[in-house]
């Protein structure tokens, strides 16, 4: 029997892992394999760890019963007549940034192959919209949204935007306030009702394709709001980017949007404000039409 842990190590060595043992924890795996398979699980592990860390206990003919290994720099696992003791390491070596191992070298090669979109390409891309939404809760049966960012991309020369406080009738979770800078104050004296501010989006889209990072969460409560207000909701092409984004990095530490928009070296100053998350969302779709992803 062995057992893994895991912590913030990327999402595609979580999946494999998944393949051999069973996860009965967040980050904790435990299986049953032979010695052999052993070793190639913790080679893998090794391999694809970016900047996480993992430990693997198992069993083995030892005083104790069991054995151990882990990958942190600042410790070894020593032998002291037959106990594994882990023994901290006075000098920490500088950890490797994600990206090191020879699969991450691969996957590397193969962005950096693919052919860029050409200049003119990319200044003549189709008018689109990002959208964001901020909400009181991720339930769209029973949140509300509270505000509504759109980025209408035209041309680099043309870009329009539209931003709306929306007024509840209930109170803003602290949560919520402390992390959107929403407040039940500033939407009472901002804020204004949601109707004509659905109307405003459906005129401001258009029928131009819409983009979304992580869409399918804005969608759901846009098409909520839009419902309660017995109005239809929109029709037009959904493209979520963050399932794009995940294909072609596939050793982030995460994908929230912040992580991501640091890989793309793209600033995002007043991250949770939906005009602000749209409009950086809008420079990330452009930047992987640029580095030659098919968007639309």
């Amino acid at each position: 029997m062995i057992v893994i842990t895991l912590t913030k190590v990327p999402p595609s060595l979580r999946g494999a892992l998944t393949l051999w043992c069973q996860e009965i924890q967040t980050g904790v795996y435990v299986g049953n394999m032979s010695a052999r398979n052993r070793e190639k699980l913790w080679d893998r592990i090794t391999r694809d760890i970016g900047n996480g860390q993992a430990t693997m206990a198992y069993n083995t003919k030892n005083e104790l019963g069991y054995q151990f290994r882990t990958t942190r720099d600042d410790q070894e696992v020593a032998d002291f007549d037959g106990v594994p003791l882990l023994v901290r390491l006075k000098k920490v070596e500088t950890p490797l940034r994600p990206g090191f191992s020879d699969a991450a070298k691969m996957h590397r090669a193969r962005i950096s192959n693919r052919a860029k979109t050409p200049r003119h390409e990319v200044d003549n891309i189709r008018p689109f919209v990002s959208l964001d939404v901020e909400t009181t809760g991720l339930d769209a049966t029973s949140n509300l949204i509270i505000s509504i960012g759109a980025v209408r991309y035209t041309s680099n020369t043309e870009i329009s935007k539209l931003y709306s406080l929306i007024k509840i009738n209930r109170h803003v979770p602290e949560s919520i306030a402390k992390l959107t800078n929403i407040s039940d104050e500033l939407l009472m004296k901002q804020g204004e009702p949601i109707k004509p501010v659905l109307v405003r989006l459906r005129d401001f889209v258009d029928d131009d394709p819409i983009v979304g990072f992580n869409l399918v969460f804005d969608d759901e409560f846009l098409t909520a709001a839009y419902r309660r207000q017995q109005q239809e909701p929109l029709t037009n092409r959904l493209i979520d980017i963050l399932p794009l984004v995940k294909r072609t990095n596939k050793f982030l530490e995460n994908y929230k949007l912040a992580t991501v928009l640091k890989k793309y070296q793209i600033v995002n100053a007043n991250e949770h404000n939906s005009l602000a998350d749209a409009q950086a969302t809008m420079m990330l779709t452009l930047k992987l039409i640029e580095n030659g992803v098919k968007v639309f």
